[in-house]
């Protein structure tokens, strides 16, 4: 559709903008989570069920979507269309501007923008999964060592991961070791489910995170330490979250003198064990085993997922000393905090 033209139907008949933005939006859920029934799709897209009704019953009188025992899918058709209307819906929503303002002061390689905010609607991280699923699998060429951070972010990028040309030459390992109780979060779970879904294979890495400064220098030195060591050195991907300071510190059972500590010196984002300020210094690590940030800056292909409102100050963080290879995929909840942080930060 050309935008030119658009722009005049949108002043002629102004609701016809909200309309194909809900449906299109709606559309973009069942391709993400289908076959999906109606109350969960409610849920999702945050329409009450009678309205939910009337949007599935639109979409499939227009052959978008089929409605069956299991739920609504997205048709063939469906799926021709998303892919065509997806750049218009960006550049038409303002996604589009606000994805290249932030690429271009974060002075990384791209910012991909879901639609959404995951603090308000926790299913956008499937959105965001999804779109790192394909950037992953666009990029990753010849690669063959790809390292994966835990997280519910980085979690929700497999289920999206499917066989493809050459897969099976992928080994999938840990970054570091994983934290909290929440097993299937880990990174080595994470790892492992990355490889089923495209037929690689993987290898899991474990570190107890309570070692003294001593046992770690020995563990350091065990074969299983040193091959992975060896591994990280020649990693081709790292697909990474981005955590809050304070909640990973709270996750990892950090003591009050060492929480007292990353306040004191403006902790604001975590990512690999390293805790950031705003500007990208290092005020924190744990001892671990694992990807290093100088090593980040050989790795031809990083893409970082993280999202919510709540996020935009450790985002920035973060990226204040990102490698700039890196790919950004994160919710408009977090782009536009990011943006406001930096807006007024000068």
């Amino acid at each position: 559709m050309d935008s030119d033209l658009f722009e005049l139907q949108s002043k002629l008949v102004p609701e016809m903008v909200d309309l194909l933005h809900e449906r299109y939006r709606v559309l973009k859920f069942i391709e993400t989570a289908g076959p999906i029934g109606r109350r969960p799709l409610s849920l999702m897209a945050d329409l009450t069920e009678r309205e939910c009704r009337s949007v599935l019953e639109a979409l499939r009188e227009l052959r978008l979507i089929r409605v069956a025992k299991e739920g609504a899918s997205v048709t063939e058709e469906g799926s021709r269309l998303l892919s065509s209307l997806g750049e218009a819906i960006d550049q038409w929503s303002g996604r589009e501007a606000l994805a290249r303002n932030l690429t271009a002061k974060l002075g990384i390689r791209s910012v991909k923008i879901v639609i959404g905010d995951c603090d308000v609607n926790p299913s956008v991280k499937n959105l965001i999964g999804k779109e790192a699923a394909q950037q992953f699998m666009e990029g990753i060429g010849d690669g063959e060592i790809v390292a994966v951070t835990g997280g519910s972010s980085v979690a929700a990028v497999s289920p999206y991961i499917e066989v493809f040309d050459d897969a099976k030459h992928i080994h999938f390992i840990a970054a570091r070791g994983g934290i909290g109780n929440e097993i299937g979060l880990q990174a080595n779970v994470i790892a492992a489910s990355f490889a089923e879904a495209c037929g690689a294979s993987y290898s899991a890495f474990y570190y107890p995170e309570s070692l003294s400064s001593e046992a770690h220098e020995i563990f350091k030195k065990e074969a299983i330490a040193q091959e992975m060591i060896a591994k990280y050195e020649k990693t081709d991907c790292v697909i990474h979250g981005i955590g809050d300071a304070q909640r990973m510190a709270a996750l990892r059972n950090a003591n009050e003198e060492e929480r007292l500590y990353l306040q004191e010196h403006g902790a604001k984002g975590e990512a690999f064990g390293y805790y950031f300020d705003e500007n990208g210094k290092v005020v924190h690590r744990i001892r671990t085993v694992g990807i290093q940030t100088e090593q980040l800056q050989k790795v031809p292909l990083l893409i970082a997922v993280a999202g919510g409102s709540s996020k935009g100050e450790a985002i920035l963080a973060y990226m204040a000393s990102a490698p700039k290879q890196t790919i950004l995929i994160t919710d408009e909840g977090a782009a536009k905090a990011m943006l406001s942080h930096v807006t007024n930060k000068k």
